[in-house]
């Protein structure tokens, strides 16, 4: 026994099922496109649209005793032609209508119309699923509907309304195929340039089907057709160099500003390193300024020196570095001096820095004596006017 794969039922279950899709959404799309490009037309006026082709017509050819009549089916409204003998039809084994139509008209469908009385009418209501495959349903309905089978005759559905409860009117139209041979045999060569086969609706129009068996359909292809593809493949090639030389500006203009603005911020980062840079600059100078203004000046710590040491004593040097102040020098009272020199205002911290040394020479002791000068606050006695100084400036 064949081991049978079970991964082909579920493809051919796929497979059908994509079938299924494909049939139901073609229909939908197709009367979409149709009523999107009819909305479309709608708002070109009428000599435009005629001039674009977009204005249905057709050539129809009815056979009236011994003679066919043409006439121009034309959007709505049917005009006279011109009407030929049948024998003139079977006399030509060329097209006998060649030099009969004007050169915009050679190319316009051709449409058999049939009496009225020669085709069977059938209403019926069917459900609205039926609608994306009409014809296909009613076949169905040939051999219930009429006498004949659905092998003997040529059939199409008319859909005429959708009712609000969804159910569908539509009208089977029924003709037998030996009626539409011996109508096509009539038209003689005309029969093989037949786009389809209508019905006359008695106010000298038709019904809007077609009961001409699609092997025998003529599919007029559109001379332009591929001059149109070329120019769409053009218009395409062309709205992408546009996109594409669009993208390349945008992307060169974003380049150019990231460029600037990288700049812009390598500038601004120079220029706020240099402001920072001036800042702890004029701020180094104005504490030098400010440290430099509280300190004593050397003229007052001269003067408060001279008030303050006694006469025995004699300065061999006086340095003032910064704010530390170094005395040397001779005094016969030197183990007194830093009592002496305490609680000035000019300076702190007075002390003798090593040992006093006799000299017997002067008889006086030798000392070396420190202090560091003060720093006077805003409201300290002789402190100076920071802000005359400012004004002074």
């Amino acid at each position: 026994m064949a081991a049978v794969d079970p991964a082909q039922p579920q493809a051919q279950g796929l497979s059908g099922r994509w079938r299924r899709i494909d049939a139901g959404l073609r229909p939908r799309l197709s009367g979409f496109w149709h009523w999107w490009t009819g909305a479309l037309a709608a708002w070109l006026p009428a000599r435009v649209r005629d001039l674009l082709g977009w204005i249905p017509q057709r050539l129809l050819f009815r056979r009236v005793d011994t003679q066919v009549t043409l006439s121009m089916l034309r959007g709505g409204g049917v005009r006279s032609t011109a009407a030929l003998p049948l024998a003139d039809l079977h006399a030509s084994v060329a097209d006998p209508l060649a030099g009969l139509l004007a050169q915009r008209h050679a190319d316009v469908p051709r449409w058999l119309v049939l009496p009225a009385a020669m085709v069977l009418r059938r209403s019926l209501t069917l459900p609205a699923a039926a609608a994306d495959r009409l014809r296909d349903v009613l076949a169905f309905e040939i051999d219930r509907q009429t006498p004949f089978t659905a092998a003997d005759v040529h059939h199409d559905a008319r859909l005429l309304a959708r009712r609000g409860d969804g159910q569908l009117d539509v009208e089977l139209v029924v003709v037998p195929k030996a009626a539409v041979n011996a109508e096509l045999d009539v038209l003689g060569p005309i029969a093989a340039t037949l786009a389809g086969v209508d019905v006359d609706d008695g106010r000298g129009g038709t019904l809007g089907v077609n009961l001409l068996p699609t092997a025998r359909q003529l599919r007029r292809e559109d001379p332009w057709r591929k001059w149109n593809l070329v120019f769409a493949a053009v218009a395409v090639l062309a709205l992408a160099a546009g996109l594409w030389q669009m993208l390349d500006n945008r992307r060169t203009a974003a380049d150019l500003f990231a460029q600037q603005v990288d700049e812009q911020v390598r500038q601004a980062r120079g220029a706020a390193v240099e402001q920072r840079r001036l800042l702890n600059l004029v701020e180094g100078t104005r504490f030098l300024q400010d440290t430099r203004a509280g300190l004593p000046t050397t003229v007052e710590v001269v003067d408060e020196l001279a008030r303050r040491l006694p006469d025995n004593t004699y300065l061999e040097k006086l340095s003032i570095e910064g704010d530390r102040i170094l005395l040397i020098g001779l005094s016969g009272e030197a183990s007194s001096l830093v009592q002496q020199l305490e609680g000035s205002a000019l300076w702190r911290n007075a002390a003798l820095a090593g040992a006093l040394q006799p000299d017997p020479r002067t008889r006086r002791d030798r000392f070396t004596l420190t202090a560091q000068r003060v720093v006077r606050g805003a409201d300290s006695p002789g402190a100076p006017d920071n802000a005359g100084v400012a004004n002074a400036r």
